[in-house]
């Protein structure tokens, strides 16, 4: 499922619909939680933390974020899981959240243990290097890879991610040797990538952008279809030189199963509208995002169509949990 930007901002652009659904008159009557599973300053921890100030903003409650870390992502996942389904505790995760299940065995079930939200934004990826690295293109990038067979490592924010997923899928399509260091976010593997400890990384525009436009890392292509509005000039890696690429990763939110219907649609009705306040679409705007914030039912269905098409790169691509 494709989520153009003409899409996006027609479902933003809905008229304000804050008002209590059906049966949630009541909700809520205590502060949110967003647990957000990995550590502060990566991508999902900046969008879910945009999504909860202009929600909280709207709501009677404030919505407050708590990282819980580990196990990519899976200790936070399963924290809300198992949480009461009284609107009070949430996950906001990346796409990792239909991934890492296809890679290891994690304690709930990703699709049954919990109720669709919405989707919060879809981020492209960027391919980035290190400064120190001797290359300028995508060409130059598999140039060096395969004279220097096993020696390049690129990062990736967790295992099972979609970083992780682009960086396995850029070496079967591109008939390259990396390794792949995982970390526990962004937050953690970016300072690294910055002085050069490991050579390159797929991360989402939202967590790199500044990054990339202060000079301390260096871009060499976006992993989408087309060319994204934040990076016009950078080529995607299809065009740069690796043919039938394309990835990128999304966000999105969660509640434990059995939460009623009228508590998610109300959130999710919060979100859309908190988003498309000006300050929001600039914010994310910034970060390369493409704000999305559908209704709980179609967010559903994206997630199972997600997960069939990651369960079938994962088997094809032989994708193991490093």
């Amino acid at each position: 499922m494709r989520i153009t930007r003409r899409r996006a901002l027609g479902l933003l652009a809905a008229p304000a619909l804050i008002g209590p659904a059906a049966g949630a008159e009541d909700w809520p009557s205590r502060p949110i939680r967003f647990v957000v599973p990995y550590p502060p300053g990566g991508p999902t921890d900046i969008l879910g933390r945009v999504a909860a100030q202009r929600a909280g903003a709207l709501l009677p409650q404030p919505v407050v974020v708590e990282n819980r870390a580990g196990a990519g992502g899976s200790i936070g996942a399963e924290a809300v899981a198992r949480a009461a389904p009284d609107g009070a505790t949430f996950l906001v995760n990346a796409s990792a959240h239909v991934i890492v299940p296809q890679m290891i065995r994690v304690p709930f079930d990703a699709m049954a243990d919990f109720a669709p939200v919405t989707q919060i934004a879809s981020v492209p990826l960027i391919l980035i290097v290190t400064p120190s690295l001797p290359v300028r293109s995508v060409a130059e990038l598999l140039a060096y890879a395969r004279a220097n067979p096993g020696r390049l490592a690129y990062a990736s924010s967790s295992n099972g991610g979609a970083p992780h997923l682009a960086g396995e899928m850029f070496k079967l399509l591109a008939g390259v040797d990396l390794q792949h260091i995982p970390y526990r976010g962004s937050g953690q593997a970016l300072p690294d990538l910055v002085a050069g400890n490991v050579q390159l990384m797929f991360d989402s525009a939202a967590s790199s952008a500044d990054l990339v436009r202060e000079g301390r890392l260096r871009p060499l292509a976006v992993t989408t279809e087309a060319r994204i509005p934040a990076f016009p000039d950078l080529p995607t890696i299809a065009e740069a030189g690796v043919p039938g690429y394309a990835i990128s990763t999304w966000y999105g939110i969660w509640a434990p199963a059995r939460t009623p219907e009228a508590i998610t649609t109300r959130l999710q009705r919060a979100v859309a509208e908190g988003l498309a306040a000006p300050e929001a679409a600039e914010r994310l705007a910034a970060l390369g995002a493409i704000p999305v914030a559908e209704s709980p039912e179609r967010f559903g269905a994206f997630l199972r169509s997600e997960w069939t098409r990651y369960a079938a790169l994962v088997r094809d691509a032989k994708i193991k949990a490093d």
